[in-house]
């Protein structure tokens, strides 16, 4: 075996260096430094497997052959031991975050909190442009929001989608659009692709759209991936790693037409919604949150209501009973992990700061499990250890 020890490699000019082909092996104790370059200065017809470092972006990332993703580091035990005692997320474990909101104008504040402990919430960071009737999900490394309100600004809807790395703090970056800007859109995600479906548009268009992106890339807008059972808004969604359901929803003008809907899609397929059964009543503005199996979906607006009902998700049918909510509740936000979902913020006879779980694989009321930074409904939650991961 040959041996050659040297400093650096270039061509003539220092703008590129040789191919090393073959078993090629890097020892040593100290690093390497790829390529880098901002996400508007990435090449492309790369090879398949290219790497280099987004300075915008501040990770590892390769040519697959069609776009750029984010090298994944993740784990879902997260915790942040500096925190005063009282807050969740001094604990370890999966990570929730709620952002956006309303009350009583809109936010953009990301709180954070750890799933298996109790607690109150934590500053997170910002997102990229203040809005309620925002929309929510995550891999184990990202979170994602799309879309939603921003009275006063004029038209009052956004297209934008923006997110943040989940095991750190900060503010969220702007990831693309969606294919139409609109509020009171459902989302859910696997580990690669989220979902958004449905949504207003004022001054009176329901959306039927189902858009889809990779939640690893980044300045990629979404795409079509098919059509509701019916256009409407304040519906919410969940999701198993293979299905996403949608859940509830209004249509019209006062009077509203409320809807018991359920709908599913294959995430990792593109096409129009199946029907998959009702819940137990018709309603809107609810809360859905999952384990890998069981989704839950509790509260309603038109009469507001404490019920929690569930669903399996594997299967087809109707809606049954789990327990009722700490309170009549509407247009919060939830997530969850492999064991809890989680039920922040809200409006009651106004906005409220609390945060509910419940044990998914059980049925049974909420229980307390702290306070959000602030009062606020209409916001959107995720987790790094939701039911779709």
């Amino acid at each position: 075996m040959s041996e050659i020890r040297v400093n650096s490699l270039g061509n003539e000019t220092n703008t590129g260096g040789p191919v090393l082909s073959g078993i090629t092996t890097f020892s040593g104790q100290q690093y390497f430094i790829p390529p880098t370059g901002t996400t508007a200065q990435r090449p492309s017809g790369c090879p398949p497997g290219s790497i280099r470092f987004n300075t915008d972006s501040a990770h590892l990332e390769y040519w697959n052959g069609l776009v750029w993703l984010e090298f994944e580091a993740s784990s879902v035990e997260l915790g942040n031991q500096t925190l005063a005692a009282d807050r969740s997320a001094q604990g370890t474990g999966v990570r929730g975050l709620t952002g956006g909101g309303y009350n009583p104008g809109k936010r953009e504040e990301i709180d954070y909190f750890t799933i298996s402990t109790l607690g109150n919430a934590q500053d997170f960071g910002n997102l990229s442009e203040a809005r309620y009737w925002t929309s929510s999900h995550a891999s184990s490394t990202r979170g994602v929001w799309g879309g939603g309100a921003v009275s006063p600004t004029s038209p009052n809807r956004t297209d934008r989608i923006d997110y943040v790395t989940i095991a750190s703090t900060g503010d969220a970056i702007d990831f693309g659009n969606l294919d139409s800007s609109r509020y009171g859109l459902g989302s859910c995600s696997n580990q690669t692709r989220g979902l958004f479906a449905g949504g207003y548009q004022p001054p009176g268009s329901q959306i039927s759209n189902v858009d889809y992106i990779t939640i690893a890339s980044q300045g990629i807008n979404a795409q079509d991936f098919g059509d509701l059972t019916y256009a409407r808004y304040y519906l919410t969604a969940t999701a198993s790693s293979t299905r996403g359901v949608f859940l509830s929803g209004r249509t019209g003008t006062n009077p509203y037409t409320y809807y018991d809907t359920i709908d599913y899609v294959t995430i990792s397929s593109q096409g129009n919604v199946q029907d998959f059964g009702n819940l137990l009543a018709s309603v809107s503005s609810g809360q859905a949150a999952s384990n890998p199996t069981r989704g839950i979906y509790a509260g309603n607006e038109n009469t507001p209501i404490n019920t929690i009902q569930f669903i399996t998700i594997a299967t087809t049918g109707n809606a049954q009973d789990f327990g009722d909510l700490t309170a009549n509740q509407q247009q919060g936000s939830a997530t969850a992990s492999s064991t809890r979902g989680i039920i922040s913020g809200g409006y009651v006879s106004a906005y409220v700061d609390t945060i509910q779980f419940v044990t998914i694989a059980t049925t049974g009321n909420a229980t307390d499990f702290g306070n959000l930074t602030a009062a606020a409904g209409n916001n959107g939650s995720c987790s790094n250890g939701h039911g779709g991961l």
